[in-house]
């Protein structure tokens, strides 16, 4: 892969394309590359008077690469060469090479698949890795392996990956041109920017007016910041010698190419631009370059549904695109606003589009094309499937797809439109209902940016303001301090027009702005939310939403969000409208669910029943149920005893002392005895409490149950039987008393007993018939313990007579034999005689 002059690798191009259907062009930066390369393969007998389509990423660059070519072949753009771009043609019967948007390949495909009239499709620019360019790709790859096995395809770039593209393309011949460039000096930042980037960049561009020569071509991330690089450059006072001229995609076409003509005899041009101007384009005279570093891009979150732009660093492909332009008609300079250790941790190329972008319109266009999986085409980067599931589940909300993910009528009636099939859906679901016209202005409002302006706090998020005033002009608005943005406001109202003419909307009678919040819903079903506290919204997706509670939407009962952020648990909105539940409710009846939920409420300690209408996960009716579902209760109280745990329950003493008894049981003889332990009862408890909640509701009636009956309730007959004999609950010690056995200890059970009941006693009390011997506490007449034994002889023997001593003196009016072996057992001071 040599690099080679672009004459003679067009020469080649042309050599190749005779025997293959694929081809790979990557070109160093330089003029003509572009648009010479259709213009030399018209000619071209494989052609056979077929039509060339070239595709750029970008209206400007079409435009301007149709008017280039024209121009070249002294015609005007509509004859051999013509351009389609959105809401703009200029194409005539004799044109042969068509300059398109990616988002028109498209179109063109899904009504023609096999591209009858188009000899070859050129993917010029195709390392920005547009959504469109790659699903472009994907579409005629396709079409060329079922249906034209003659469709010529040639992938262009300056920076691209051209071996990954070959693989893709069945191994596709690669040329590599060294292009056209002039030298560029590059200056860094000696150390990182510590104030705005706006003040850097107009410290640039003053150090750029006094030391070069020629236009100023400045790289900003957003119309934003455009607009404050403007302002403070108009400050400067810069005289008659240099004019600023913005350039970005919302400008009108006018303004546009006021900013890329050539520069008036005796003026120097300062065109402010985002990455617009960065590929395609030459900017008649520009020799420098003032790259601030920053990009734009959506980030689409399959976590919250919601695409944010996120401003990033550009990558190195991007930079040295934004170098390039400096050198495109002479030497020239670029200040990167950048230290040069900054710049060796650059990333090599941008994320292609697939991976960070909202799906939703890819999975629509792919339906259309009769394609469930997407899988089954060929991709450079494959969709990301928890984005691609999400655009299929929106678009199943939306009545385009059905369950299987077929495309319905309606469905395809959306694609068909072109829009963004949210809008697509609310203007055709709005027409039947009298709202086309209101639904039109809706949809070119939330097309574009916001037309409103303030040089204070929040902007209001009101949609129903921006229709008046699209209506009215800056009347409606001008009291509450904002001012309109009068060219964005005139697009505005030509693509409703546009749209309204399409789809034959005639002005209708219903055109109230409180239809907003309905068209809205439609076209934001999952951004329905329900007020829950000043300003804070819970939406129908899960996620929670906020608007300062100076805004008057603040306090309203529901509300629909078209425009919000990312950012931490709850997103702030920028764009909203009010919406009347009773309309949720009629709009949206087929997602609407009813439920019964009986469920046990911690707070008041009992189950509650109520009957619920939810739409997700929005409440939007809850009442009491009269007559709940009784297993339903049993179960509720069932939970509510595992959450508060066993202590809800009425552990009277003997309830205990039974569980202690059968955990002694199960000690003994595990495989016999069921574990009784608090945990082991948890975790069974539906097997021996749920019989006995019938008609209970609350921790009160639970409490009145007879635990130590039900723990039996558990065993046979002869299992209790057996229970008594093995474990009984008192022993008859020789006094005649009837103590009870501590089995807390399961191990080691205890009878604390006074020493002198147990005179005449020869042998340890035993249980679980004999095997077991019981730890004897043995106490003082004041019932404090004396002694602990498990061995009563031996006592006796041995320990006694000490124990003996201290006890008569402290209890001298005590019986204290000498011989407790023969001595007559007492509950008494001294035994009856």
């Amino acid at each position: 892969m040599n690099k080679l002059p672009i004459e003679r690798v067009l020469s080649d191009l042309q050599e190749i394309l005779r025997t293959h259907v694929n081809a790979v062009l990557v070109a160093s930066p330089g003029a003509g590359k572009t648009t010479r390369v259709p213009l030399s393969l018209l000619d071209e007998p494989w052609l056979s008077g077929r039509r060339i389509l070239m595709l750029e990423p970008r209206r400007l660059a079409a435009r301007t690469a149709a008017q280039y070519m024209a121009a070249s072949l002294g015609e005007i753009v509509g004859e051999t060469v013509g351009y389609r771009v959105r809401r703009d043609t200029q194409v005539g019967p004799k044109t042969r090479i068509e300059v398109i948007t990616e988002g028109v390949l498209t179109r063109l495909l899904q009504s023609d698949p096999a591209l009858e009239n188009v000899g070859m499709v050129i993917f010029d620019e195709f390392h920005e890795r547009n959504l469109h360019s790659d699903l472009g790709l994907a579409l005629c790859l396709q079409s060329q392996s079922l249906l034209r096995e003659d469709l010529r395809v040639l992938v262009m770039s300056a920076t691209l990956d051209g071996k990954s593209v070959s693989e893709l393309l069945d191994d596709a011949p690669i040329l590599v041109s060294e292009g056209r460039s002039y030298p560029v000096e590059t200056h860094y930042l000696s150390a990182p920017i510590k104030g705005t980037l706006e003040n850097e960049i107009v410290k640039s561009v003053r150090t750029a007016l006094a030391h070069q020569e020629g236009d100023i071509l400045v790289f900003l991330p957003g119309a934003g910041e455009i607009r404050r690089v403007e302002e403070k450059l108009m400050e400067l006072d810069l005289g008659l010698q240099a004019r600023c001229y913005p350039l970005y995609a919302n400008l009108s076409r006018e303004a546009q190419e006021a900013a890329i003509a050539p520069s008036p005899f005796g003026e120097r041009k300062i065109v402010l631009a985002t990455s617009i101007a960065e590929t395609s384009l030459t900017i008649l005279g520009v020799r420098v370059v003032i790259d601030g570093g920053w990009i734009r891009v959506p980030r689409f979150s399959p976590r919250t549904g919601m695409t944010r732009l996120e401003t990033v660093r550009v990558s190195r492909a991007s930079a040295d695109q934004r170098r390039g332009r400096a050198g495109r008609l002479g030497p020239g300079a670029c200040y990167r606003l950048w230290t040069e250790q900054e710049d060796r941790v650059l990333s090599p190329h941008h994320t292609p589009e697939m991976m960070e972008a909202d799906l939703t319109s890819l999975a629509l266009e792919l339906a259309a094309w009769g394609i469930s999986d997407p899988h089954e085409l060929l991709w450079l980067t494959p969709p990301p499937e928890a984005s691609y599931k999400q655009a299929r589940e929106l678009l199943c909300q939306l009545g385009a797809l059905d369950k299987g993910g077929g495309l319905l009528p309606h469905g395809r009636r959306m694609a068909e439109l072109g829009l963004h099939p949210r809008l697509a859906h609310m203007i055709l679901t709005a027409m039947p209902l009298g709202y086309g016209e209101v639904a039109c202005e809706l949809a070119a409002i939330l097309n574009e940016r916001d037309f409103f302006r303030t040089s204070h706090g929040a902007v209001d998020a009101d949609l129903r303001n921006r229709m008046q005033s699209l209506r009215c002009g800056e009347s409606v608005i001008a009291k509450q301090g904002y001012e309109i943005d009068q060219n964005v406001r005139k697009r505005v109202l030509t693509e409703a027009r546009y749209w309204k003419q399409v789809l034959g909307v005639q002005v209708e009678k219903k055109n109230d702005v409180d239809a907003c919040g309905l068209l809205l819903a439609f076209a934001y079903p999952d951004r329905i939310g329900l007020r829950r506290g000043s300003g804070r919204f819970l939406l129908r997706n899960g996620r929670g939403a906020v608007l300062p509670e100076s805004q008057p939407l603040a306090q309203v009962a529901a509300l629909v969000a078209a425009e919000l952020d990312d950012q931490g648990l709850e997103s702030r909105i920028f764009l909203a409208a009010s919406i009347d539940l009773e309309e949720v409710e009629n709009y949206f009846s087929d997602q609407i669910k009813g439920e019964s939920l009986v469920y046990w409420d911690g707070s008041q300690q009992m189950v509650r029943a109520r009957k619920r209408l939810c739409l997700g996960a929005l409440i939007l009716r809850d009442h009491p149920l009269p007559e709940p579902n009784s297993e339903e209760v049993m179960a509720a109280l069932l939970q509510g005893v595992k959450e508060e745990g066993l202590g809800m329950l009425s552990w009277t003493k003997s309830a205990r002392q039974l569980q202690q008894r059968l955990i002694f049981m199960h000690e003994l003889e595990p495989e016999k005895w069921p574990d009784m332990k608090d945990e082991a009862l948890l975790e069974t408890l539906s097997d021996w409490l749920t019989p006995h909640l019938y008609g209970l509701k609350s921790r009160q009636d639970v409490q009145r149950l007879h635990l130590s009956g039900i723990l039996e309730s558990v065993f046979s007959w002869d299992e209790r039987k057996e229970l008594e004999a093995a474990a009984p609950t008192h022993v008859v010690v020789p006094s005649g008393s009837r103590i009870p056995i501590d089995y807390s200890d399961p191990l080691a059970p205890v009878l604390a007993v006074r020493l002198q009941e147990l005179f005449g006693l020869i042998d340890t009390p035993r249980v679980a018939q004999g095997k077991v011997p019981l730890t004897l506490h043995l106490l003082s007449p004041a019932n404090r313990p004396v002694q602990v034994t498990r061995d009563l002889p031996s006592f006796w023997k041995k320990t006694y007579f000490e124990v003996k001593k201290d006890l008569k003196g402290r209890y001298p009016k005590h019986y204290w034999p000498d011989d407790p072996f023969s001595a007559v057992p007492t509950n008494r001071v001294r035994p009856k005689i």
